[in-house]
């Protein structure tokens, strides 16, 4: 198996690197699916979380309540690492029985772990990547992004970019660089250059 870290700012164009590799053969294993997962009704997860933040985190129904929960973590960040310490190790687990499934059915496998809080996490474990890939796009161009696609107020854009790792600090853990500044064209055949790499180990 070749396991292969996958990570990017919010708006970075993350999700079309992972697209690509899944089409060229990869087998995706998303934390933030995993993150939902861990915090579904009935989890230790969702438990936690609701001792930590108060029972106005979750809606009528039990679930959790996402955007009562991301106004508070995004603007405090003790509360998002509270939030991360009871997600990011539930997410970890997960993913490693992913991996090995994977593994299981097919010995040399690419798996791409698809991980947004890559370099936060990183801080807390070591993952064991054979690669890790950052997709990059300049911050501007990726608050663009999030105002004219994703219909954010510039405001929340520049707090959500904000929150997270800076560009220097993803860049700083990357053994590859895939820049999205420029065209669809130009990202995918920088993803399939990353493609025959792995395969080619």
């Amino acid at each position: 198996m070749f396991l292969l870290g996958l990570t990017g700012g919010i708006a970075a164009g993350k999700s079309v690197v992972a697209r690509r590799l899944v089409e060229l053969g990869a087998v995706h294993v998303d934390a933030d699916v995993l993150a939902r997962e861990v915090v579904e009704p009935g989890t230790p997860g969702l438990a936690a979380i609701a001792e930590r933040f108060g029972p106005g985190v979750l809606a009528a129904d039990g679930s959790l309540d996402r955007p009562a929960l991301g106004a508070i973590v995004f603007s405090d960040d003790a509360a998002r690492a509270d939030l991360n310490a009871i997600t990011h190790p539930a997410v970890w687990r997960r993913a490693r029985e992913l991996f090995a499934e994977a593994e299981a059915r097919d010995p040399h496998a690419v798996v791409v772990y698809d991980v947004p809080l890559l370099v936060e996490a990183m801080r807390e474990r070591s993952f064991g990547f054979d690669l890790v890939v950052v997709v990059h796009a300049d911050r501007a161009e990726r608050i663009r992004r999030l105002v004219e696609v994703r219909g954010m107020s510039p405001q929340e854009a520049e707090g959500r970019v904000t929150a997270q790792a800076s560009d220097a600090e993803r860049l700083a853990v990357a053994d590859v660089v895939i820049d999205t500044n420029g065209t669809m064209d130009e990202t995918i055949a920088a993803v399939d250059a990353l493609w025959e790499r792995a395969r080619g180990r």
